[in-house]
């Protein structure tokens, strides 16, 4: 499994939404551990994203089609990072 980092920003519709039924947010996080990636936190955030979610995910695909899923939806658009700890960081560098 690999960490990933996903950006995301509502749409207009995603926070009519979410002023209605905050809760689905929790619904949406069911759905995505359906897909087999596990939410390991996820957090409301200021600026130009509102959430940041940290990721557990098999591979990049699996993250492309919970992308793809999400978004289609349009509700909410996301950017995906893949992310290595800083100690596989430093341990690929040598």
């Amino acid at each position: 499994m690999a960490i990933y980092i996903a950006l995301s920003t509502l749409t207009d519709e995603g926070r009519k939404t979410l002023k209605t039924r905050p809760e689905r947010i929790k619904e949406v996080n069911k759905e995505i551990e359906a897909m087999g990636i596990r939410v390991l936190g996820q957090y409301a955030v200021l600026g130009p994203y509102d959430f940041m979610t940290l990721l557990d995910a098999p591979n990049n695909e699996a993250v492309l089609k919970m992308s793809v899923e999400l978004g289609s939806r349009g509700t909410v658009q996301l950017i995906t990072l893949p992310a290595l700890s800083v100690d596989e960081f430093i341990k690929s560098l040598k």
